[in-house]
């Protein structure tokens, strides 16, 4: 998620401004609240039914491939050392992938999705250790798979689905377009999870409650928060999918995967939980644990981290 966000760091820095001079002075002479920061706590590797993972999936949004690649992101990406890594807004045609990724050892299957309109705009890719039984790429509707936004794997208990879901913009020029988008999400995701459960991944572009951005109040008209956005995703989650962190952390405030690169948002913890793994219901007997690794640095967004049985 990139833009209209001013209105969250306005949230942040004024939230006090109306007073007296002396409140005012009095301010000034304070020191400034040291913010409240999350801390990403020990992972979980066996869930509540007593099973232990066997599958390790990450999801970062990278803000454009190549410059996270020059800000070391692979280095991470081989400490973690996930099962399958999912991109979201790569902004890299396959023809410009760096050389270091194409060629990673770690992961001999990489698949790409790329906007078939627009150069460095949108794109998600999938690498993964072991080969899928399948792979396929958008939701079936030439309107929404142009823009290289979705690739869906097949694995043998279940599909993983990697998505960059579309921004409503500022001015939420895009809302309409987006209302649009969920409904069809929607719709391919369920038709999906008749066959088989599904993992779904990455940047869904929605803070889902008000726990899940630091400034609610001063965004409830900006893109990422519209009550319209909100409840596409309650629709989801009232389809059959849980969202895999608020399961294990509900009350879990200051958690959040993205920071505007204004205002200082990201040391201040002035954040946004976009990114998500959720769940078919029926795989929640083999969650362990989802991660927010929000220390970890090269994108305005953070990278997330499932451990689950399947």
């Amino acid at each position: 998620m990139k833009r209209g966000k001013k209105t969250d760091e306005a949230a942040a820095e004024g939230e006090n401004d109306a007073g007296s001079a002396s409140a005012k002075k009095a301010k000034k002479s304070k020191e400034p609240e040291a913010p409240i920061l999350y801390d990403d706590p020990p992972d979980k590797m066996t869930s509540k039914d007593g099973q232990n993972a066997n599958m390790k999936i990450t999801s970062w949004n990278v803000d454009g491939l190549r410059a996270w690649v020059k800000k070391n992101g692979l280095d991470w990406v081989r400490e973690e050392a996930p099962d399958v890594l999912c991109l979201q807004e790569t902004k890299c045609s396959e023809k410009a992938l760096p050389a270091e990724i194409t060629s990673m050892p770690e992961y001999p299957h990489k698949y790409w999705a790329v906007s078939d309109d627009k150069e460095g705009y949108s794109g998600v890719a999938m690498l993964c250790k072991t080969e899928p039984l399948k792979v396929t790429y958008g939701i079936g509707k030439e309107e929404h798979d142009k823009e290289g936004r979705v690739i869906t794997a097949e694995f043998p208990n279940f599909y993983l689905v990697t998505a960059y879901v579309p921004n409503a913009s500022r001015g939420l020029v895009r809302l309409d377009y987006r209302k649009t988008w969920d409904v069809d999400f929607r719709a391919y995701l369920s038709e999906l999870d008749i066959q088989k459960p599904l993992v779904l991944c990455g940047d869904l572009n929605v803070a889902h409650q008000e726990i899940d951005l630091k400034n609610p109040k001063g965004n409830k008209k900006n893109a990422g928060f519209t009550p319209e956005e909100r409840d596409g995703f309650s629709q989801l989650l009232a389809a059959g999918f849980v969202d895999s962190f608020r399961e294990l952390y509900p009350e879990q405030a200051n958690a959040y995967t993205f920071w505007t690169y204004m205002m200082n948002a990201r040391s201040k913890n002035v954040g946004w939980r976009l990114d998500y793994f959720l769940l078919s219901s029926s795989l929640l007997p083999g969650l362990c644990d989802s991660k927010i690794r929000n220390k970890v640095m090269g994108s305005d967004h953070c990278p997330i981290t499932l451990h689950i049985a399947v």
